[in-house]
């Protein structure tokens, strides 16, 4: 089986508290955050990621790093004029994350963009694709409407699609344009991976119950609904369980992230929708333990 990450991946400025005000220089990006976790989680899988970087010594590194993680680098394309993105992270005394980016002219913005126009033939061989509502938000609005057409024609040929709503209003013209996109991957979608405060921001529904609802009345047959340290509420078989919260949180970076790699290792091994479940809630748990969006190994 082989796996497509779609998204963008940017050098990680992981700020110390003052005094010493030390930044720590990584690579992260949700969607790359979830394909490592993927790959670690579940080797026997072909993981490749799926971006576009520049030629910079930045760049360079980027690609390394994604490399050492066995995820797959064949699938990154290389911009002549364009360097990645940057992102530094704050924490505060809970652990709670705050975000200072400069992506706005990013290589990744150029994703699939051919001479005659979007061209998605670097998918053409995979089994499974994956994205989130950041890789939508990032490409132009011609690209993004003719990828989830080429979505709907992947999933008619036995492709399967999976989708973490991950919502950045910043990233969107306006919340609205948001809202199509979003729904629409919804009901293009086989493996659903919403993180329940994201659907209540963009759709203003009330509660979990209420997320749940509204993805179901939309098709949505198979996935999680990622609700914090509560644990997960099943989008396909009922699954009665109790999830222990994580015993520190240090960082929430990458907590959905990490969530959907757990998640996603043992659904595509048909391992089950509990151990699935399981699966993601525990590694979570785990990554929140930590400092920055990749946990050591």
């Amino acid at each position: 089986m082989r796996v497509a990450c779609i998204g963008e991946a940017m050098v990680e400025l992981s700020l110390d508290a003052a005094p010493s005000n030390a930044a720590r220089l990584g690579v992260a990006g949700d969607v790359l955050n979830t394909a490592i976790y993927l790959k670690r989680s579940a080797p026997d899988l072909q993981v490749d990621f799926v971006t576009c970087v520049g030629r910079d010594v930045f760049s360079d590194r980027m690609v390394e790093f994604i490399a050492s993680e066995a995820v797959g680098t064949e699938a990154i394309g290389r911009s002549e004029t364009r360097n990645v993105g940057i992102y530094a992270i704050t924490t505060d005394e809970n652990g709670e994350r705050s975000f200072t980016y400069w992506r706005d002219t990013s290589a990744a913005r150029t994703l699939f963009e051919g001479r005659e126009g979007p061209d998605f033939t670097v998918l053409a061989d995979y089994d499974v694709v994956y994205l989130s509502a950041i890789t939508l938000a990032i490409l132009s609005p011609e690209v993004r409407e003719a990828l989830m057409d080429w979505l709907e024609g992947f999933r008619a040929r036995g492709g399967l699609v999976s989708f973490d709503s991950n919502y950045r209003p910043r990233l969107w013209p306006d919340a609205g344009t948001a809202r199509a996109a979003i729904e629409r991957m919804w009901k293009t979608c086989d493996i659903a991976l919403p993180s329940v405060d994201d659907e209540m921001a963009i759709f203003g529904d009330a509660d979990a119950d209420a997320v749940a609802a509204r993805l179901k009345s939309w098709k949505v047959r198979d996935g999680a609904l990622k609700c914090g340290a509560g644990g997960p509420v099943s989008l396909g078989d009922p699954v009665d369980a109790e999830y222990p919260p994580a015993t520190k949180v240090v960082d929430t970076t990458a907590a959905g992230d990490s969530f959907n790699g757990g998640y996603l290792s043992a659904a595509l091994a048909n391992r089950g929708q509990d151990v699935a479940l399981r699966a993601g809630h525990d590694l979570a748990a785990m990554v929140v333990g930590v400092k920055g969006a990749i946990a050591p190994r």
